[in-house]
Order: C-alpha cells, then sequence, then structure tokens
C-alpha cells in the first residue's frame, strides 16, 4: 500500500531531483513485496499526472519534466527483474498486443508500463517507443498481427497525430481491436475515439484489466 504520506515524499523528492532517495522508496516498496500494477498505478502514474499538470500550469520548466521523466524510467529498471520473474510464462495466453507513442509523442514512460502490465499477465508485449512514425508501425503490425493495438499520448497538442495513426490502423486492419490512454485525455479528444468503430480509452492503468482478459 502506497500513503499518503509516503507519496507526498515520493513526489516531493522527484521534484527536487533526488534520484537516489526516489529509488531507495522504491527498493523499499518492492522489498516489501508491493504488487507491481500498484506501484505503477499509485506512485509512478500518479506522480507523473501531477507533475504534467504542473508542467501545463506553467509551475514547473520543461527541464524539470524532462528531469521526473528521467527519472521514473531509470527507476522502472529496478522492478523488471521482479516483473520479468512474476510474468505468466505458462499461462497458455499466446496474444499479443503491440503498444506505440503516438507519432512525435516523445513520452513514453506511460506507453512503457502499460506494456508492462500486459507482460505480467502473460501477453507477449510488443512496445515500440516514443514517435514511431505511422508507416513504420503500420508495418510492424502487418508482420507481427497482434491481437491489439495501443497508442499513447501525453501532450494534447499530439492530438492530431494521434487521430492520423488511429485512421490509418483502421483503415488498414478493419477489424483489430485499438485502445488509447494517456495523460493528453485530462485536457480533452476523447470525442476523437468514436470516430473509429472498436477503439476504446482506457484513462489509467487500474482499467487495463478489461482489455487483458478479454
Amino acid at each position: 500500500m502506497i500513503t499518503k504520506a509516503l507519496y507526498q515524499n515520493y513526489l516531493t523528492l522527484l521534484l527536487e531531483g533526488n534520484r537516489r532517495e526516489c529509488a531507495r522508496i522504491v527498493q523499499q516498496l518492492l522489498d516489501r513485496d508491493i504488487e507491481i500494477k500498484t506501484l505503477y498505478a499509485d506512485l509512478f502514474q500518479k506522480s507523473l499526472y501531477e507533475v504534467g499538470r504542473l508542467w501545463e500550469c506553467n509551475r514547473i520548466s520543461v527541464a524539470k519534466e524532462h528531469l521526473v521523466t528521467a527519472i521514473t524510467e531509470g527507476l522502472l529498471n529496478l522492478v523488471y527483474p521482479r516483473l520479468f520473474d512474476r510474468a505468466v510464462s505458462d499461462s497458455g495466453n499466446d496474444r499479443k498486443v503491440v503498444i506505440s507513442c503516438a507519432a512525435n509523442e516523445f513520452h513514453q514512460v506511460g506507453g512503457k508500463m502499460v506494456a508492462d502490465i500486459f507482460e505480467l499477465n502473460g501477453w507477449d508485449s510488443q512496445f515500440l517507443g516514443a514517435n514511431t512514425p505511422v508507416d513504420q508501425m503500420l508495418a510492424h503490425i502487418q508482420d507481427e498481427k497482434p491481437d491489439l493495438v495501443g497508442l499513447s499520448v501525453s501532450v494534447y497538442f499530439n492530438m492530431p497525430a494521434l487521430k492520423a495513426g488511429l485512421a490509418a490502423i483502421r483503415g488498414n486492419f478493419h477489424h483489430l481491436d485499438i485502445f488509447v490512454g494517456g495523460q493528453a485525455f485530462n485536457w480533452g479528444g476523447t470525442e476523437i475515439i468514436n470516430q473509429y468503430s472498436g477503439t476504446a480509452y482506457v484513462p489509467s492503468l487500474d482499467q487495463l484489466t478489461p482489455l487483458i482478459a478479454a
């Protein structure tokens, strides 16, 4: 469990750029056998969303936001040994998901965490990273033939790129299920989803479960 006091302490240290103390907190939580999804949702995602809000409101600099993102991405490395040790390797699940950031979207931590949660639940999870060109994403989908595709967008101004990605996927793969998410939707854009059949909006890591279990 991540208490309010622990979260606030972690957020303060994160904004101070104190990577060592943030790592100490994360390692202590892992040593207490915290559920990985809880760590991701209630510490990493929550703090990144708050930092993103502060940046959107011009209360912190772009440099500070980049620093926080880099620290968080580095902290994921502490989780990976535990994650792959616990990943369901013999579940009989042969499903595959491809997850990508929208073109021009350089914030990739959220997409990484989503891919990790799928991996933890036995999926073959492939994360394509930040700023993946649409044509390259389509080629990868064609080659891999996934059961599900996810697109992430963190900055609201990248919504047109998300829309272009959705249109391209739906135009080339008519029956492929798609889901989208990311902090950008805190500022609007959910109406875009209704334009593309078979597309779901997932507002948080906690709400991935229906897609994973489907």
